[in-house]
Formats: structure tokens, sequence, C-alpha cells
């Protein structure tokens, strides 16, 4: 005698499945930026907002001097959620925290008003390297 099973979308949330219904109806370049949007979210709501390895970081003691960036060269396929990764990369002297607000309101320029990809990867970009100028301010005389 076989046990019934029940299918796995019958054991779906409501919201999972309207999820996956608009995920279906999207083109394969725009169910890339879902899936990017929904990763950068998940990020922020576990306090990670910039993509990092989710641990707690460690309070490093004030470095004598600055430090200076790790340039990371962009990937051919990157958009904004993995030049967020690299330019936290780059930038690994940064608090996240600054940077939340002004990347999440980016972000959402992309995501929810459309903005081309590389005019928003290009507002990310200037806005580590400002953050990057206040944080060497910090170090002058």
């Amino acid at each position: 005698m076989s046990k019934k099973t029940e299918s796995p979308i019958a054991l779906m949330t409501e919201f999972e499945k309207r999820i996956l219904a608009a995920l279906e109806r999207l083109p394969e370049d725009q169910q890339r930026q879902l899936v990017d949007y929904a990763e950068f979210l998940v990020g922020r709501s576990s306090g990670d907002p910039l993509g990092g390895s989710g641990q707690p970081a460690a309070q490093p003691a004030e470095p004598a001097g600055p430090q200076a960036p790790e340039p990371v060269e962009p990937e051919p396929d990157e958009g904004p959620v993995k030049a967020i990764k690299r330019l936290r990369a780059t930038y690994p002297m940064l608090d996240a925290k600054d940077l939340l607000d002004e990347t999440t309101t980016i972000m959402s320029k992309r995501y929810l008003q459309g903005k081309p990809e590389g005019e928003v990867i290009e507002e990310l970009e200037e806005t580590f390297e400002r953050h990057y100028r206040r944080y060497l301010d910090r170090f002058e005389p």
C-alpha cells in the first residue's frame, strides 16, 4: 500500500505561490534581477546588508594609517548585487553599516524604478569611493 504525498506546490505558502507565478511570467534577465534583489533583501534582513559572510565582524583595532583599497576586477556578468560584493572586497576598511542607507536607496532605484544596471553600478562605485575619501579624512592631521 503506497502512501499518498502532497505535491510541493500544495505545501507552499500563498506568498511562495505568488512569487513563483510572478517569476515564471518574467523574461530570463528579469528573473535573474528578481533573484538578485531577493538575495539582497535576505542579506539586509539578516544584518549583513552588503553580502558579506554573514558572520559577526570582529572589531579590529584602529590602524595607525589608512588602508589602501584592494581592487577586485568586475565579473563579465556583474549585476548590482555582485558589484556590492566586489566593492566590499575592494574597500574592506569601510563600515557596512555606514553604507547601508545609500546602497539600499541605490538598489531600490534599480529594482523598483527600473534604473539601468550600468548606471546603478556606477552610482554604487561612486558611493564607495566617496566613503573611502571620508575614511581617508580621518587620518588627516
